[in-house]
């Protein structure tokens, strides 16, 4: 049997985890192969479906990554991305699948290490969690 790769879609937003982004590739900090990066002009853009569709498509996991609430240039981008990101932890729990696949994270614009971290944690917790069973 073959080692279980996680495939993760990673939605941030262009403004400070894009500027956390930079600063983590500055400093050399990737993120894992698996995690796939999809910049958002804001994460309160993200609808439901958005975040459903990955997993739809062959994702094991799905992480949003917004700016902190006082930083966000569209005042309310990461509370209305929090608010979905819930909705659809409920969806998953109702389709037997682990809610906690999918998350969301706050910030910093310079937050290097963390931007990396954050992928490192899903990377870890969704190996932790296996492949979604089909059913």
């Amino acid at each position: 049997m073959s080692e279980f790769k996680p495939r993760i879609l990673a939605f941030y937003c262009a403004n400070c985890a894009s500027s956390a982004a930079n600063v983590s590739e500055s400093m050399s900090l990737g993120v894992p192969a698996g995690v796939k990066m999809v910049q958002v002009p804001c994460t309160g853009r993200i609808e439901t479906l958005h975040l459903l569709k990955p997993f739809e498509e062959g994702a094991d996991g799905v992480y949003v990554a917004g700016c902190q609430e006082d930083s966000c240039r569209y005042m309310s981008g990461i509370l209305k991305a929090e608010k979905r990101v819930a909705q659809v932890k409920r969806i998953l729990e109702e389709l037997d699948i682990e809610p906690g696949r999918i998350e969301a994270f706050k910030l910093s614009a310079g937050k290097g290490f963390r931007f990396a971290e954050i992928a490192s944690e899903m990377m870890k917790r969704v190996q932790e969690l296996g492949p979604i069973s089909g059913g």
